[in-house]
């Protein structure tokens, strides 16, 4: 199995996310208790240098053979499913250094 990084791009509706987010941890604590989701967690919206603002979004850790197989084990997150991920993408990484290494 191969490491990779997924990023989510939420969309812009805190109360959508927030009546969504029980099923949504309770999705990705399934995917961690089979082993396949390392860790996840929030990225809040931030202002880059130059002045634009980046929408709120996540990073999950996961183990997977490929990257459409990292997203395919993410296809069923109810914050999906409702349209709150408005992008994602998979990125291997290689761990050197660190607890996932």
């Amino acid at each position: 199995m191969t490491t990779y990084a997924v990023t989510y791009v939420y969309a812009d509706d805190a109360a959508a996310l927030d009546a969504h987010r029980a099923d949504h941890r309770a999705f990705l604590r399934g995917l961690h208790e089979a082993g396949t989701l390392r860790a996840s967690g929030p990225q809040p919206a931030v202002v880059t240098e130059d002045g634009t603002t980046t929408a709120a979004g996540a990073l999950l850790v996961v183990e997977a053979d490929s990257p459409e197989a990292a997203l395919g084990l993410l296809d069923e997150d109810p914050f999906r499913a409702q349209g709150l991920v408005t992008a994602r993408s998979a990125r291997e990484w290689t761990v050197v250094i660190g607890g996932f290494a």
